[in-house]
C-alpha cells in the first residue's frame, strides 16, 4: 500500500462521471485517504502544494484513478473547465483500480 499523508485534502476530478463518485471515494478512503478530507474539485478553487489530486480516469469511461500531488501553484488568470487548476503543477504517484 502506498503512504499517503492524511493530513492533506484530496481533490477529485470526476470528469462529469458523478455517478462514479462514491464508488471513487470509497476507493480512496480504502487505500488511505481520509474521507473527511476528500473534496470535489472546483474550477474556481485550487488546492495547495502537498494535497491530492485523484481523477477518474480515462474520461468518458474510467477504470481508475490516477492519483497525483500538487507540487506547485500559480496565480493564473482562468480558462474554460480547468480554470485556476491551469496554474497548478503536480507528480504522478500511483493508481488505484475503480472497481
Amino acid at each position: 500500500m502506498n503512504q499517503v499523508d492524511t493530513t492533506k485534502s484530496v481533490y477529485l476530478f470526476t470528469h462529469g462521471r458523478r455517478d462514479l463518485e462514491t464508488s471513487a471515494t470509497d476507493a480512496l478512503v480504502a487505500n488511505g485517504f481520509a474521507k473527511e478530507k476528500i473534496l470535489s474539485a472546483k474550477a474556481d478553487a485550487v488546492g495547495n502544494v502537498g494535497d491530492y489530486m485523484a481523477m477518474l480516469w480515462m474520461p468518458p469511461t474510467p477504470d481508475h484513478i490516477k492519483i497525483q500531488k500538487i507540487t506547485k501553484v500559480e496565480a493564473v488568470k482562468p480558462e474554460g473547465m480547468v480554470g485556476l487548476w491551469k496554474g497548478v503543477s503536480k507528480e504522478d504517484l500511483f493508481t488505484i483500480p475503480l472497481k
